[in-house]
């Protein structure tokens, strides 16, 4: 019924934790498939634990992709590695989703981990935009639940998008598809990339990635110093 795609690299660190959520839901007919991009650390070898089918990945949009053509289930569930679920996550939010008569859907998200950014800078900064800005200009990041027969239909995440591929795979879904924001259960996530370069310097790109997307159209250079370099001659081969 759902396959639950995962990109990784060397998230050894983050994966188990998210295997150990899923594991731990009450829902149980899943499958799990990680698109890997080269790790060196044990990634690999906890994903295979978890008995996790493994793909070979590269960009984020180019292992979800991958992932979504190994999948054999007809809802797909996109999650960052670094993603954790609480308890009955999956039962609620697929009900949600099927009631709504949902096509695409994404999720609030909320901080994880013990040094954690206080919840209201994700609630100011994220949720709040989001939520209002629901019924006009969709957005979808870290984790999305989305009718395969749709996103087959829409080609997938466009590869050749450097920052907020993720938010413009909901745009185009919304127009052919129902977008909505699952209110039954949020997504945990980590803020590693908040607390690297800071709040500032990363919402700022976001905020300027948003501007260029509504204004211009889709990010497809390396303008904001976003691009995953590492994983470009991954992505060739």
């Amino acid at each position: 019924m759902l396959s639950i795609i995962i990109p990784t690299l060397n998230e050894e660190k983050n994966l188990t934790k998210l295997l150990e959520s899923i594991k731990s839901q009450d829902f149980k007919e899943y499958e799990i498939i990680v698109a890997d991009a080269g790790s060196k650390d044990n990634t690999k070898k906890i994903a295979k634990k978890f008995g996790s089918k493994i793909v070979r990945g590269g960009s984020p949009a180019k292992g979800r992709n991958a992932g979504a053509k190994a999948a054999k289930n007809s809802t797909l569930l996109f999650l960052d590695a670094d993603v954790v679920l609480k308890k009955n996550t999956l039962k609620k939010v697929l009900k949600e989703f099927k009631e709504k008569k949902l096509k695409i859907a994404t999720f609030f998200l909320l901080p994880s981990g013990k040094k954690k950014t206080p919840k209201f800078l994700f609630t100011f900064f994220y949720n709040i935009p989001i939520f209002l800005l629901e019924k006009v200009l969709p957005h979808a990041a870290m984790g999305i639940l989305v009718d395969k027969k749709l996103f087959n239909r829409l080609g997938g995440f466009d590869e050749k998008i450097t920052l907020a591929e993720d938010h413009d795979l909901a745009r185009r879904a919304e127009k052919l598809g129902k977008y909505g924001i699952i209110k039954s259960a949020n997504i945990y996530v980590s803020d590693r990339r908040f607390q690297k370069e800071g709040w500032l310097k990363t919402y700022s790109k976001y905020l300027l990635c948003e501007g260029h997307m509504i204004l211009i159209g889709p990010v497809k250079k390396d303008l904001f110093k976003y691009t995953f370099e590492h994983l470009k001659k991954i992505d060739k081969k």
